[in-house]
C-alpha cells in the first residue's frame, strides 16, 4: 500500500483511495464477519467509495469533540449531527461515522451509514486543492439498523484513534512520492538552466539546498515506513511513530 501511495502522491492522482482504505480497514478490523461480507467486496472491487467521518465543529481529534448523537430506538439507532472536513464526502457511498452513544467523554461508537439513507446529505467545501476534496456530512434523524455498529456500542474511542493514526500515516506516504517528484522536477531544471555559461546546478547556492531536500525526503520516508510497520504489527509505539513521521513531513514537505 505504501508503494502505491508513493506513486499516487508522485503524480497527484485525484483518487478517493486513502478515504476508501480507511473505511475498509475500519470494517475489516472492527466489524463482524457478517459486516465484512456485507461491505468489503464493494470497497475492494471499486464499485463503492467509503470514507471516515469524525471531525466536528470543535475540530478536536479526541472523543470529547464528538457531538453527533445516536439514540437507541428499538432495534435501530437514530443519528443526528454534522461532520466536517470529511474527505471525499460527496462521492462516498458509505460513511464510517463517529457518534456519541453515552454521556462519558469516551462513550462513542463507529456506525456505517449509506449515502442513500433518509436524512443523509453532503456538500463540498470550496478548496484550493481539488485533488483532495473535503466536505460536510449532515445526519438528520438518520435511522440505521443496530447491526451497522462496528464493535460494541460505546466502545469506539480506541478504534477511532487507530483509524486517525492510519490516515495520518497514509497521507504522509503520499507526501513521500510528492516530495520526490518536486525534487526531481527541480533537479532537472537545475541541470538545464544555464547562467554564467554553466548549469545552475553547479552553484553551491543551488546544489546544497537540493541535497538538503534529498536528506529530508529520505528522513521522513524512513519514519513513515516504520510508522506503517508499527501500525501493521500493533506495536506499542505505533501512535508515536505516526506522529513523528507526520510532524517531520508537515515541516519538511512545504519547505
Amino acid at each position: 500500500l505504501i508503494v502505491v501511495l508513493e506513486e499516487t502522491g508522485r503524480s497527484l492522482v485525484p483518487s478517493p483511495l486513502v478515504s476508501t482504505v480507511i473505511a475498509a480497514r475500519a470494517i475489516e478490523r472492527f466489524g463482524s464477519e457478517a459486516q465484512r461480507a456485507r461491505w468489503l467486496p464493494g470497497l475492494a472491487d471499486g464499485s463503492r467509495i467509503g470514507t471516515f467521518a469524525w471531525l466536528e465543529r470543535s475540530d478536536r481529534l479526541d472523543p470529547a469533540g464528538v457531538e453527533a448523537t445516536a439514540k437507541v430506538d428499538g432495534d435501530r439507532l437514530v443519528l443526528s449531527g454534522e461532520k466536517r472536513f470529511v474527505t471525499d464526502a460527496s462521492s462516498a457511498d458509505l460513511f464510517v461515522v463517529g457518534v456519541r452513544t453515552g454521556s462519558a467523554p469516551e462513550a462513542v461508537s463507529l456506525v456505517v451509514v449509506g449515502k442513500d439513507a433518509s436524512g443523509v446529505s453532503t456538500d463540498d467545501y470550496e478548496g484550493m486543492d481539488l485533488t483532495k476534496r473535503i466536505g460536510r456530512l449532515r445526519l438528520d434523524e438518520v435511522r440505521v439498523e443496530a447491526d451497522c455498529v462496528l464493535g460494541e456500542l460505546g466502545a469506539g474511542a480506541a478504534a477511532a484513534g487507530w483509524l486517525l493514526d492510519l490516515g495520518a500515516a497514509l497521507v504522509t506516504a503520499e507526501a513521500v512520492g510528492a516530495a520526490e517528484a518536486a525534487l526531481r522536477i527541480t533537479s532537472e531544471f537545475a541541470k538545464q538552466r544555464v547562467q554564467f555559461d554553466q548549469p545552475i546546478g553547479r552553484f553551491q547556492g543551488v546544489k546544497h539546498p537540493l541535497a538538503e531536500i534529498y536528506v529530508d525526503v529520505e528522513s521522513f520516508r524512513s519514519l513513515v515506513y516504520y510508522a506503517i510497520w508499527a501500525i501493521d504489527q500493533d506495536a506499542e509505539d505505533a501512535s508515536l511513530a505516526v506522529s513523528r513521521a507526520k510532524a517531520y513531513c508537515a515541516e519538511a514537505f512545504p519547505r
